[in-house]
């Protein structure tokens, strides 16, 4: 069962919120991917107006979660920061404890408080039919609040006990513009190890956490390590034992932007999703066993609620990563192949009042063999993957499965000690292929696939009718191929 704490300080990867990547380029090359943009809004129908300034998104401070947002009808509904907290949700009767805290932070009495743009300071007030309530997560709800009073049950000396129903974004930005791009703390995920072997490292300002025995770090990274024996084939010899092993190591950040529309009418442009640097190292060695259908092996859970705040605005973002490594082959190949990738990549969805909602999804790539050799007619493909998906106040948003691959594949006639090989002793590899005749290949790729959701009208958009396919994004390339 998933832990979730209202600041999770548990290391952990932000991947790949992140792994979210679309596509490769196509070129083998050592080289890392050029410098790119993370600003979410500056292209496409999620640009807010260029006309009018947008506010920005920012890091939520702390404590964060304590902060809330209302706004009132009876204030020309625009949201502002005050003082009322929600103490506590219940989900099953969406029933909440609002309350007031005095001077010295207990709840019931009623108070003044300093304005959040330093003037008078504001009314106070207790919670009231018609306000709307952003809140960072609270006991109750762990992904947030955001909803609307609709009836005062009763006070206590804990506060005010509301009904309240679900409502949308629109209801508290408006007709305001708010974009940006916020990096999320790789050590706030929640992760929950489903294999033995597997390690975490991250590092932020002041605090560094090292999994694997030398592993290195760069500020504002998290890195997932694992290793894991695989079934061998049927008949194969001892010294073709099967076994992936390999690491990830993200830098995410999630990008939002909000472009208000005519009065009532919703948001005239939004976007959500994910962006960062990714670093990847992998490998696939022996003689895996043969399967009809791609065996999939989850390995790691992750969870996030990283809070931005948008202008006085707690805007909660939930991020899940199931990371896994997958494998199918025919059970009569030998491999020993490792790669490095290096790029970026961005994610999500975006809405324009002409488009509607439409997908998002960029990367660039580069990789590079480190070691390639194939033994034996056959084939095999083997992905270290991730499926994630992004949301707001606990209701999906965006899910994605992005899965780098390996696969080799060899064909003609091998003898049963005739190997090809590069990267290795090239005499070596001549001998033990003279005379067999065989061509062999070893390519790396990436496949991308998911869905845009309903529950994106948390925005105030249009409801979707139906979930909107990603699609199928592939792209592969030869690291190595020859001739045994």
């Amino acid at each position: 069962m998933r832990k979730r704490p209202l600041r999770a300080v548990v290391p952990a990867l932000a991947a790949s919120a992140l792994f979210l990547a679309a596509g490769c380029s196509s070129e083998p090359a050592a080289s890392p991917a050029p410098g790119h943009s993370r600003d979410a809004g500056t292209s496409g129908p999620a640009a807010a107006d260029a006309d009018r300034p947008a506010a920005a998104v920012v890091a939520a401070p702390e404590p964060s979660a304590t902060s809330t947002a209302v706004a009132r009808a009876g204030a020309g509904g625009k949201a502002r920061k005050t003082s009322m907290k929600v103490r506590s949700y219940d989900s099953r009767t969406r029933r909440a404890v609002i309350s007031t805290p005095d001077k010295g932070g207990s709840g019931g009495k009623v108070t003044s408080s300093p304005s959040p743009t330093g003037g008078s300071p504001e009314r106070p007030h207790r919670a009231a039919v018609g306000d709307v309530i952003a809140s960072a997560p609270v006991p109750g709800a762990p992904d947030g609040l955001l909803a609307k009073v609709t009836r005062v049950i009763a006070e206590s000396g804990d506060g005010t006990e509301v009904q309240t129903a679900p409502t949308t974004l629109d209801a508290l930005l408006g007709d305001d513009d708010a974009k940006g791009s916020v990096p999320v703390d790789p050590a706030s995920f929640d992760v929950d190890r489903l294999l033995p072997d597997v390690k975490v490292s991250w590092a932020k300002t002041g605090n560094v956490h090292a999994g694997p025995e030398g592993a290195k770090v760069p500020l504002g990274s998290l890195r997932i390590d694992v290793g894991a024996r695989l079934g061998t084939a049927a008949g194969a010899p001892s010294e073709a034992s099967a076994s992936v092993s390999g690491f990830v190591q993200v830098a995410p950040e999630v990008d939002f932007s909000y472009g208000g529309g005519a009065a009532g009418s919703g948001p005239g442009a939004a976007y959500l999703g994910v962006s960062g640097d990714w670093t990847s190292k992998w490998a696939l060695k022996g003689r895996a066993a043969a399967s009809a259908d791609p065996v999939r092996v989850p390995f790691a859970k992750l969870h996030a609620d990283p809070v931005l705040q948008v202008g006085p605005i707690p805007v909660v973002v939930n991020l899940d990563l199931t990371c896994y490594f997958q494998i199918a082959a025919d059970g009569s190949v030998t491999v020993d192949v490792e790669q490095d990738l290096k790029g970026d990549f961005k994610a999500g969805g975006t809405f324009g009042t002409a488009e509607g909602w439409t997908p998002v999804d960029e990367s660039h790539m580069t990789s590079s063999p480190v070691r390639t050799s194939v033994t034996a007619a056959g084939r095999v493909k083997a992905s270290l993957g991730a499926e994630a998906t992004v949301g707001l106040y606990g209701t999906v948003g965006v899910t994605a499965d992005l899965a780098p691959y390996v696969r080799a594949e060899a064909a003609g006639a091998f003898g049963s000690n005739s190997a090809a090989a590069s990267g290795g002793s090239a005499d070596s590899a001549a001998k033990a292929g003279a005379g067999s005749g065989g061509s062999w290949s070893v390519h790396g790729g990436v496949d991308l696939t998911g869905t845009l959701r309903v529950q994106l009208g948390v925005f105030g958009t249009p409801i979707l009718q139906r979930s909107i396919p990603l699609g199928t994004l592939h792209r592969e390339w030869t690291l190595a191929e020859g001739r045994a």
